[in-house]
């Protein structure tokens, strides 16, 4: 029920309703009376709408800005994304309703940034969308279903087979300034190396070992908290560390109290794209721009990691396929073993040769 109460210079008109409060001042008490009249009908009206016409898309765009983005590793790039989509209204139709929005506005989208981007972009920020519809329908409950999951998107690329060879790493660590005698890590850049060559024993991605602390390194394994999106989970995964990988860690020892490498992921990545250029590694087309096909990045660690692994577990004799496999997947911290084949590339060559006993036998 509203308050009309009057002032010196008319009447005020003060709503409480369904958690809402609302007020402003009249000349008359007949105008306050009638203002008030039609704000309560509105906020019950509204109230009782269904929440999928209560929100827009540009609603769901900002609270998943605010409110998810903030725990996921990669805060920075998901905003400056999402802040894009808001301040482009050409690319989607935020003013929609977001029981509204159709696949077909997100192919829109995607056309729209064709003109623009590359395949792969435009597949990441999908991502992105598709990720904040999801977070509206289970964790919000504005919609039923996610449109994207039925939106045509482009044809993802092949997977990427690149693997770092022995001189490139010894390029890499030479511009780093890194001693592996050294026992002791002083500087930004030997943190950062160190963080590379860690990928390599263990295939964690740059965003595992950048959130580390010191509180989730144990004796012969680490505890990283994010899963594959950044997101921070409360269970995490384990990744064992051989005996190299422990002398790797330990070296950092008193280079931070509380974090292990002190080094932020924009940091890192814009840091070792530098020492890259430096060591003669950067592949460029006709037009100056980096190939990025031929041209190393701090990921193909992975994937140098898991052809390294899988070579290892050769040497073992107790342990059987299927366990290096089950093993494969708890390191790596893949839920399907058939993940393993888009990161273990091994050279065909090396594959010839392991068929020799079988076809001789």
């Amino acid at each position: 029920m509203a308050s009309i109460t009057s002032t010196k210079t008319g009447f005020r008109a003060q709503i409480y309703l369904k958690g809402i409060r609302k007020s402003k001042t009249f000349t008359t008490k007949r105008e306050a009376t009638q203002w008030a009249r039609k704000e309560e009908f509105e906020i019950d009206k509204d109230a009782k709408a269904q929440v999928e016409d209560r929100y827009t898309l540009r609603d769901a765009l900002a609270k998943y800005r605010d409110e998810v983005s903030p725990e996921n590793a990669g805060e920075h790039w998901e905003v400056l994304r999402i802040n894009a989509f808001l301040n482009h209204p050409a690319w989607l139709p935020l003013d929609q309703k977001i029981g509204l929005v159709e696949p077909k506005d997100f192919e829109s989208f995607c056309k729209e940034r064709s003109k623009t981007v590359k395949d792969s972009t435009i597949l990441r920020e999908i991502g992105i969308l598709s990720a904040i519809m999801e977070s509206a329908r289970k964790s919000w409950k504005w919609i039923k279903i996610n449109p994207v999951h039925d939106a045509k998107k482009p044809i993802e690329a092949d997977d990427r087979e690149r693997l770092i060879t022995r001189l490139e790493i010894k390029k890499l660590l030479r511009e780093f300034d890194y001693h592996p005698t050294a026992t002791r890590i002083s500087s930004i850049t030997q943190s950062i190396s160190v963080t590379f060559l860690l990928a390599l024993r263990t295939g964690m991605r740059s965003g595992d070992m950048t959130s580390l602390t010191w509180d989730d390194v144990h004796p012969r394994h680490i505890l990283v908290k994010v899963d594959k999106n950044g997101r921070k989970k409360k269970k995490g995964r384990n990744v064992p560390l051989s005996k190299k990988a422990v002398r790797l860690v330990e070296k950092m020892r008193g280079f931070d109290k509380k974090s292990v490498f002190a080094v932020d992921p924009r940091t890192r990545d814009a840091r070792f794209r530098d020492i890259r250029e430096q060591a003669g590694l950067a592949i460029r087309l006709p037009d100056g721009s980096i190939d990025k096909d031929k041209t190393l990045t701090f990921h193909d660690s992975r994937h140098t990691a898991a052809t390294w692994i899988a070579a290892s577990f050769k040497s073992n004799k107790d342990i059987t396929a299927q366990q290096a496999i089950f093993d494969m997947c708890k390191i790596f911290g893949w839920t399907d073993p058939k993940r393993a084949l888009k990161y273990y590339n091994p050279n065909p060559n090396d594959m010839a040769a392991r068929l020799d006993p079988i076809i001789s036998a």
